[in-house]
C-alpha cells in the first residue's frame, strides 16, 4: 500500500521502524525499482549520488507511483539547496553538514512556509506542503550540542551518518568500530528519550535490524550501487564455478 509523508511522520512518532533504500545511481527507473521492493521510502542522494537535479521530478514521481516516499539528501544545508528539491517533487529532505542547534533551526525554517519558516512559494512538481525535515548528525559539533538539537521546534528527526561522524570523532577504521557503535547507540537512546525520531544508515540488513531494535525508526539499508555490484559478482562467481563471487 502506498504511503505518503504524513503517514511516514506518524509511524516515526509511534516509534515504528521504517526502512528505506539509498538511491545513488542515476535514472527514474532506478528509483522505481528500489520503490517496488516495498521500501517505505527511497532517499535520492543529491550530495554524493549521480542523479541530476533536472531528473528529480521524474525520479520522485516514479518512486511515488511505485508506492514509496521520495526523500532527498540535499547538496548542502544552504537555504536554496533545502527548498529546491521540495519544489521538484521530494516529500522530505535529509540535510547534511548541519553544525549545531542554531543551524538546525535555520534548516527547518528553509523547509517550512511562513509563519513556521521562510520557504518560498513556487514549486514546479508535486512536493509537500508540510515536508519531512531531517537533519544529519555527522559532526562532533552536532554531537556536542545534541540536547539543544533535540529541542528544535518543527524538526521531524535526526539521521546519523556513521562514516562522517566517525571521521569527525577520529573513530574511523575497523579498530574503532566498537567505540563508534557505542556512540551511535547513545545517540539513538537520547533521541528516543526526547521523543525525536532518529535514524542511521546501515550497510546490511542485520545491521539495520540492530539499530531498529534499539529504537531507530528512520533506517536505511545499503545503496543501489552496492546492491548491483554485489549481486552481479555473486551470480558471475556462480557461473564461473566460484560461489560467493
Amino acid at each position: 500500500m502506498a504511503i505518503g509523508e504524513d503517514e511516514l511522520r506518524r509511524r516515526w512518532a509511534r516509534g515504528e521502524a521504517c526502512h528505506g533504500l539509498w538511491h545513488m545511481l542515476p535514472g527514474a527507473v532506478t528509483g522505481e525499482v528500489l520503490a517496488r521492493t516495498g521500501a517505505d521510502f527511497v532517499v535520492v542522494d543529491l550530495q554524493h549520488g549521480a542523479t541530476a537535479e533536472d531528473d528529480l521530478p521524474g525520479t520522485a514521481a516514479a518512486i511515488t507511483a511505485a508506492g514509496s516516499v521520495p526523500l532527498v539528501r540535499t547538496r548542502s544545508p544552504l537555504f536554496p539547496d533545502v527548498g529546491r528539491p521540495l519544489d521538484l517533487g521530494a516529500r522530505g529532505v535529509i540535510v547534511p553538514n548541519v553544525r549545531d542547534a542554531e543551524h538546525a533551526r535555520e534548516v527547518v525554517a528553509a523547509g517550512r512556509y511562513a509563519p513556521a519558516g521562510g520557504r518560498s512559494i513556487g514549486r514546479l512538481s508535486g512536493g509537500a506542503d508540510e515536508p519531512l525535515v531531517v537533519v544529519m548528525v555527522e559532526a562532533a559539533s552536532m554531537l556536542a550540542d545534541l540536547d539543544a538539537v533535540l529541542g528544535v521546534p518543527g524538526l521531524d528527526g535526526l539521521y546519523v551518518g556513521p562514516g562522517d561522524l566517525g571521521l569527525s570523532l577520529q573513530l574511523a577504521g575497523p579498530g574503532n568500530r566498537a567505540e563508534l557503535r557505542g556512540v551511535l547507540s547513545s545517540i539513538i537512546a537520547r533521541a528516543c528519550a526526547a521523543g525525536v525520531p532518529v535514524g542511521v544508515h546501515a550497510r546490511t540488513g542485520e545491521e539495520a535490524a540492530g539499530y531498529a531494535a534499539e529504537g531507530a525508526t528512520i533506517v536505511t539499508v545499503g545503496m543501489d550501487a552496492v546492491f548491483l555490484g554485489e549481486a552481479a559478482a555473486q551470480h558471475l562467481g556462480v557461473a564461473r564455478g566460484r560461489p560467493g563471487g
